[in-house]
């Protein structure tokens, strides 16, 4: 596992994943808590909006991976730690 993060190139893939992951979590439990709260029980009004919560949080975890895959790939020589033996 750290060989596959210690390329730029697939942290970057991951990075890009939790951020579309956080965004589309942001909207759908803004949505769903703040638009159907009448509609629903509880339970799926707890989880909406905890994905009010945790969308931000992956966001921000894309958005640092993404930072640092671009710090990675300023780097001379960072192909070499993506080469697949």
């Amino acid at each position: 596992m750290i060989e596959f993060f210690s390329c730029p190139r697939n942290v970057l893939r991951v990075s890009n994943q939790l951020l579309w992951a956080g965004a589309a979590m942001l909207l759908a439990g803004i949505g769903i808590a703040y638009g159907l709260e009448r509609q629903l029980e509880i339970g799926p009004l707890v989880v909406a909006h905890s994905a009010v919560i945790i969308g931000p949080s992956f966001l921000k975890i894309g958005y640092v991976m993404r930072l640092a895959a671009h710090a990675g790939m300023r780097k001379a020589n960072w192909e070499a730690n993506c080469a697949v033996a």
